[in-house]
């Protein structure tokens, strides 16, 4: 089922992609149902939490009424930061699924792993690597094109 919800998120990504914004999505999941999506807006909407996960998030904690998302996962396309890593464990979502990984800036194993310091009270379990080349080729993509546009 994996690769179904991250299928949603690689969605989500190109439409971060069509904007100009570096390609990320990313999707909750409770009860076998997407229940919040997002995209990075960090560019259109000036706003540096505009994360896909930290929209994602919102919507999801929005339609279950509550900012405890106990028994959902979260599916994402790109390694979590530091920033969006500790939305979700805050959430306290029971699993985190990303695509591909992030040595510079990934906080769920790349760059550092806030959850295995069981960090703000929640223990999420992290499963990288789902559909990875999928989901880096995207990011190749947008920065191919930033690289050629700087030239």
């Amino acid at each position: 089922m994996d690769g179904g919800f991250m299928k949603f998120a690689i969605a989500e990504a190109e439409k971060a992609l069509a904007l100009g914004e570096v390609p990320v999505g990313a999707v909750v999941v409770c009860g076998g149902k997407v229940i919040g999506a997002g995209h990075n807006l960090r560019e259109k909407d000036k706003n540096p939490l505009r994360h896909a996960e930290m929209t994602a998030i919102s919507e999801a904690a929005r339609n279950v009424g509550d900012w405890r998302l106990n028994g959902c996962d979260i599916y994402v396309t790109l390694e979590p930061c530091v920033m969006c890593s500790g939305a979700i464990l805050n959430a306290r979502m029971d699993n985190l699924i990303f695509g591909a990984y992030d040595p510079e800036y990934g906080a769920a194993g790349g760059r550092l792993d806030l959850f295995a310091r069981h960090c703000y009270g929640g223990t999420a379990k992290v499963t990288g690597g789902v559909m990875e080349n999928e989901c880096a080729e995207l990011l190749n993509r947008f920065f191919g094109t930033v690289r050629s546009a700087k030239k």
